[in-house]
């Protein structure tokens, strides 16, 4: 199998550190490994990884304050390995920056198919289109529905905010505006649909890069999550939801573009 990325695994436990690492390996990936947050850290400046494993329990700081640094300077997809499944402490985790939880012990397969699901969502500037997540699914559009026109094949502009799809760069009125990876990607999905409003369950799916209506389990830690990615979206637009300028909060249903 031929190398699909890089991984980085911070973990303590040598035993379990040796396991996530397979396991990235059998997946085709370059891994390399740290058994601290610092080492951590510094793998991850050195190598520019894919996706970064990060446990709780470090010897010098917690994951959290690892995921945190880490979003200070890379936009590698971001997996908190706990041993704490309570939903609060996975809260913390996506305040943090993570872009999943996932709690010990886990099957492999489980992290497989977490591995999977990141691989189809793009990373780079240098992908090809044919890895970018498929179109959102348009849905019944009503009378007041917003066209968000491209300004070619794959810009996206609203009131000043610019998405770049192929560059995945933001930008608010020209000036650079640096989001992770889920927040990019939930802010596409609401370009892309202007003001057809966007539930929990259909941003979670989409995350998933699964069709918005295909009936699949959405949990809701998942949903809780989405509000989580949306609320550090909205700070990092320096958004205020009382009088939003992009992001419309509809009550009991979900997410649209303002008017």
């Amino acid at each position: 199998m031929g190398e699909r990325g890089v991984a980085v695994v911070i973990e303590d436990d040598e035993d379990i550190r040796a396991a996530v690492a397979e396991i990235f390996r059998q997946s085709g990936f370059a891994v390399h490994a740290a058994s601290s947050g610092s080492e951590g850290l510094e793998r991850v400046k050195e190598h520019n990884p894919d996706i970064v494993t990060i446990d709780i329990g470090l010897p010098d700081f917690d994951g959290l304050e690892a995921s945190r640094r880490i979003r200070t300077f890379s936009d590698a997809y971001v997996i908190i390995v706990s041993g704490r499944a309570d939903e609060a402490d996975a809260l913390m985790g996506f305040e943090a920056g993570a872009d999943d939880y996932i709690t010990k012990p886990f099957r492999p397969r489980e992290l497989r198919a977490r591995i999977k699901a990141m691989l189809r969502r793009p990373r780079s500037t240098h992908q090809n289109d044919n890895n970018h997540p498929p179109p959102v699914p348009p849905k019944p559009t009503d009378a007041h529905a917003i066209p968000v026109v491209p300004a070619d094949s794959s810009d996206f502009m609203h009131k000043g905010l610019t998405l770049d799809q192929g560059t995945r760069q933001a930008a608010i009125d020209g000036v650079p505006t640096a989001l992770t990876r889920s927040q990019f990607d939930i802010l596409l999905a609401l370009l892309k649909n202007g003001r057809t409003v966007q539930t929990k369950a259909d941003l979670v799916r989409w995350l998933r890069n699964e069709p918005y209506n295909n009936g699949s389990f959405v949990s809701a830690k998942e949903e809780r999550a989405v509000e989580v990615h949306l609320s550090n979206l909205r700070k990092k637009l320096g958004e205020n939801p009382k009088r939003p300028r992009w992001i419309e909060t509809v009550h009991g249903f979900g997410y649209r573009l303002t008017l």
